[in-house]
């Protein structure tokens, strides 16, 4: 990707902190267990996904890795583009790390680690973070008036 070394570093810098969490929480609990640290609010909670967001279409490894692959493919050739802002390569390069760190969890365990745990959401991790921010950003630039040129 010719001139596009941030978009590298951002996409390295998540990837190696969603695999690094996810190897610490792993060595560290069993697997549902939790250590509350803001009680009743937050706790860190191993958990095994084999499934999307929120547990849905469980057990669709193929359609998962197939689904991911194909992603960051298209995701790889938008960030070449040069044309594209610096904010737009940003939430692509987001969502881009996202969705490889969980693609290489599917592919070498056959699930998803999940750790991070508000009680009231679904347990997610680093990688769903960066693809649910990249993914906002990208909607508001979508959906954001553009300025118009004056003549």
């Amino acid at each position: 990707m010719p001139g596009k070394k941030r978009e590298v570093i951002i996409v390295f810098l998540v990837l190696a902190l969603d695999q690094l969490t996810k190897f610490l929480v792993t060595k560290s609990l069993a697997l549902q267990e939790s250590v509350p640290l803001l009680k009743g609010v937050f706790s860190i909670t191993l958990v095994h996904n084999r499934g999307a967001a929120f547990g849905i279409l469980k057990n669709q490894f193929s359609f998962f890795v197939i689904v991911s692959v194909i992603t960051v493919i298209m995701i790889y050739w938008a960030i070449r583009e040069e044309r594209n802002s610096r904010i737009y390569t940003f939430s692509l390069s987001l969502i881009l790390a996202g969705a490889l760190g969980n693609l290489i969890d599917r592919v070498f365990l056959g699930y998803v680690v999940d750790f991070l745990d508000f009680h009231i959401w679904p347990v997610f991790n680093i990688a769903d973070s960066a693809i649910t921010i990249g993914t906002l950003i990208l909607a508001w630039l979508l959906i954001k008036p553009h300025k118009k040129n004056a003549s």
